[in-house]
């Protein structure tokens, strides 16, 4: 009888999780209120079929990270108020001087460098604004450069703790540092610009039109408040270089961004009204939901046995990190990427337990493919989405065939290139 109920137990466990994951794939409902009715259901089942305590369910949302999150997007508000990345784009190009070639790859380069920091959406709304208006200017076709940007802003930030939200959720939850990071994947990164330009490139150089003269314009008038953009700058650097310094300081990330954060504030007399109106707070509603179903699902031991059962069919480190890095990487291409992390972080972590040694390779697996999956499709995330709804306020309509043509070719050109530089980076081949 106990036996039946516990399979019941479960059952309702994952259905719940379904659900929610259905939810937000399909858009029916917004992502935040999916993840809370989840995180409602999975608090009312589990407190009433005794699953978890009162106080347990207290500890399913990770407070850290929340923080951490809040933080950085704070600093980098208050960064993209002083035009900081606003003037970075411009200037990149006007380094192109006309030429249609080096015009596609400074804003590839810009774009994946300014998601380093801001959150997609935020730039994707900058880039927009700068490829819109050059493309209008020359003259050229927006969609290559529009579409390219797009792939450059999902990849951008791929090696760094704060490049993306599921980097953030991984790394407090891997107990990953800003340097860990660095060591696992910057190298990596740096080749997947490269290649990813170079495709982009291949794809699109019939489309790029022919040298033009550039309008004469200086970048330094988008900047309003210069002594805002250069307190900018220094936060920014100061943020980074804390992050490094992490474990000399002896406190976690959360800390180091709430401080910066406050300092930002601070430093730029700005309105606290008006920089928190701009938080992605979606992103924050949906992550805690999240989690809270995915702690109501650790409780039922279900991750357990499903982490047990996946290292045993891979059977060798080199299976268990290819399998994490392409399941979580075409997951990802459907559902958010952050869902996904959160969901594989328990599965990942029964691997952990079971060899140790693989907790590098895996989680570099899990956040190579949670970040490289993201823009395979118009429906893989919010950036997909808004290019397209941008393009289409602009008169221009782009078919659901021909974004996913060049998000998937530019996701499986990435995912095989990981897959290589796994199994050389942490000697998987023997």
């Amino acid at each position: 009888m106990a036996n039946n109920m516990e399979m019941t137990i479960i059952v309702l466990f994952a259905l719940i999780y379904l659900l929610t994951v259905l939810l937000s794939a399909t858009k029916v409902v917004q992502l935040p209120v999916a993840a809370l009715g989840g995180a409602l259901l999975t608090a009312w089942f589990g407190l009433q079929y005794g699953v978890f305590s009162y106080q347990d369910a207290l500890d399913f949302v990770d407070v850290q990270l929340l923080v951490l999150i809040i933080g950085t997007m704070i600093v980098v508000e208050v960064a993209e108020k002083s035009g900081l990345f606003r003037f970075g784009a411009l200037y990149a190009v006007k380094l192109s001087k006309g030429n249609p070639g080096r015009l596609f790859v400074s804003i590839c380069v810009i774009s994946a460098a300014v998601s380093m920091f801001l959150s997609d959406p935020t730039a994707m709304l900058l880039m927009a604004a700068a490829t819109i208006t050059i493309s209008k200017l020359l003259d050229y076709d927006p969609v290559p450069y529009f579409l390219s940007a797009t792939m450059m802003i999902n990849l951008g930030g791929t090696s760094t703790l704060i490049g993306s939200t599921s980097n953030m959720v991984i790394g407090v939850r891997s107990s990953l540092s800003f340097y860990d990071f660095i060591s696992y994947l910057a190298l990596c990164e740096i080749a997947l610009w490269g290649l990813t330009i170079a495709a982009l490139y291949f794809i699109f150089k019939p489309r790029l039109g022919k040298k033009k003269a550039l309008p004469e314009y200086n970048p330094w008038e988008s900047v309003e408040n210069k002594k805002l953009f250069f307190e900018s700058i220094l936060i920014l650097l100061l943020l980074l270089f804390l992050f490094i310094a992490l474990e000399s300081l002896g406190v976690g990330p959360e800390a180091v961004a709430l401080g910066c954060a406050i300092l930002a504030l601070v430093v730029s007399n700005a309105d606290p009204t008006e920089i928190f109106k701009r938080l992605d707070w979606e992103t924050v509603f949906f992550i805690a939901g999240f989690m809270f179903i995915i702690g109501g699902l650790q409780k039922t031991e279900i991750l357990t046995v499903v982490s047990t059962s996946i290292f045993d069919v891979a059977g060798n480190p080199l299976n268990a990190t290819l399998t994490t890095l392409w399941f979580s990487g075409l997951a990802s291409a459907i559902v958010s990427n952050v869902a996904i992390a959160l969901t594989f972080l328990p599965i990942i972590g029964g691997f952990h337990m079971l060899n140790p040694a693989l907790r590098p390779a895996v989680s570099s697996a899990l956040i190579l493919g949670t970040n490289l999956g993201g823009a395979t499709t118009p429906l893989s995330g919010s950036v997909c989405l808004m290019a397209i709804g941008t393009l289409k306020r602009e008169g221009i309509s782009i078919s659901f065939s021909e974004f996913t043509k060049v998000g998937l070719i530019t996701s499986i050109l990435q995912l095989g290139f990981a897959s290589i530089y796994l199994i050389i980076r942490f000697g998987l081949g023997g």
